[in-house]
């Protein structure tokens, strides 16, 4: 039976998640919404002040420094530089907003601390890339696109590899999940799909948040199923099997390396259109060349731009991705009780809107929302002659 088929034989009314966590979910919804629009906005207002910093020579500086070193110096400058104008929506957005709804449950010193982390993360990862795609530019002024794009997708295909093993333990404590039968039960269903993994983990979530979920993460040698405590302290055995086999299915149908490859394409293209974009700019911005750091204010307009326009097409990919994901968990599981009674703690637990207005589930989901995932599972029962309730 295909997706399309399941949807065709029965959309019931959506289920009904405890309706006081859905008003709470919608408002908490909407403030997203309006921050995520705010902070659009106000990078948009810095990148313009950077070009006409840049249009006007003030970005024409002396770092003693070789060309793609002072190109990274710049990008550095630049990016704490948003990071304090931005200060003060982050930290609304990341901790205020979540612990006023009850999301979030560590204190302003851990959250800083991991925001330090990431802001130190993304500072090297993104110096790296900055000073390898301008050395490229440099040398190889022709085809540096081409040859960026290929250096960006093979980082992207490590770190989904090193991500489980080096810097999720950054942030949590994850160790061997100390639950004989419940490990035996879930590799068990990773052999059925064919795919191996190297163990069953669990991550302290509950002294940081208090969501729920799990994953399958990295590839080949370090693919490991990892699943938060505040999962494990909420859902049977049958329902996080449900969730497994959802996360299985991203790997049975080579969905991660769709999803590198597409975002490799995305790469490829914003790079390619920043080649243009830098051409053009030349003599309007007066660079003396296109490897100068000035030009970087111009390099990362064309590539928001990108992130924003395929932020649509790629979500809908997605939401096609997962909902295939879903229909294989229900065929492997064949357990559509398990799967309602899962998805509507999670909504309750993940304050996940229960019904969203069209045009949010068209912009913004990368998942489908929960009542098509109910009412997937309700025709997956109505199909088979199931019970859809425990």
């Amino acid at each position: 039976m295909t997706i399309k088929d399941m949807f065709k034989r029965y959309i019931p009314p959506a289920d009904q998640p405890d309706p006081e966590r859905q008003a709470k979910a919608r408002r908490y919804a909407r403030t997203q919404r309006q921050l995520f629009f705010a902070e659009m906005a106000l990078g948009g207002l810095y990148l313009a002040a950077l070009l006409a910093a840049s249009r006007y020579g003030l970005l024409h500086i002396v770092i003693p420094l070789p060309p793609p070193g002072a190109t990274v110096a710049l990008f550095v400058l630049i990016l704490l530089g948003y990071t304090l104008l931005s200060a003060p929506l982050s930290l609304y957005s990341g901790f205020t907003l979540p612990r006023r709804y009850g999301l979030l449950t560590q204190g302003l010193g851990s959250w800083l601390r991991d925001a330090i982390k990431g802001m130190v993360i993304t500072l090297l990862m993104g110096g790296i890339v900055v000073g390898i795609v301008y050395w490229m530019l440099q040398r190889f002024p022709s085809v540096w696109w081409l040859l960026s794009a290929g250096f960006v997708i093979l980082l992207g295909v490590a770190m989904t590899n090193l991500t489980p093993i080096l810097l999720l333990p950054l942030f949590f404590k994850v160790e061997p999940l100390d639950r004989p039968e419940l490990v035996e039960r879930l590799t068990r269903l990773a052999e059925r799909t064919g795919k191996r993994v190297k163990g069953v983990f669990t991550m302290n979530l509950s002294h940081k948040g208090t969501a729920a979920n799990a994953a399958l993460m990295g590839l080949g040698n370090t693919r490991r199923i990892v699943l938060t405590d505040t999962l494990l302290d909420a859902y049977t055995p049958e329902e996080i099997e449900v969730i497994l086999a959802h996360e299985l299915a991203h790997h049975v149908h080579g969905d991660v390396a769709k999803a590198l490859l597409t975002q490799a394409v995305t790469v490829l293209a914003g790079l390619y259109i920043a080649h243009l974009v830098l051409g053009w700019g030349a003599s309007f911005f007066d660079y003396r060349e296109l490897s100068q750091p000035a030009t970087l204010p111009l390099f990362g307009l064309v590539m928001g731009i990108m992130a924003v326009v395929m932020k649509t097409p790629v979500n809908a990919l997605s939401r096609h991705t997962e909902a295939r994901a879903d229909a294989y968990a229900l065929k492997l599981t064949n357990n559509p009780a398990a799967f309602i009674t899962m998805m509507t703690k999670l909504a309750n637990q993940n304050l996940a809107e229960e019904r969203p207005a069209p045009w949010v589930e068209f912009f913004f989901y990368s998942h489908p929302p929960f009542y098509r995932r109910i009412a997937m599972a309700r025709g997956h029962a109505a199909a088979h002659n199931q019970p859809q309730d425990v």
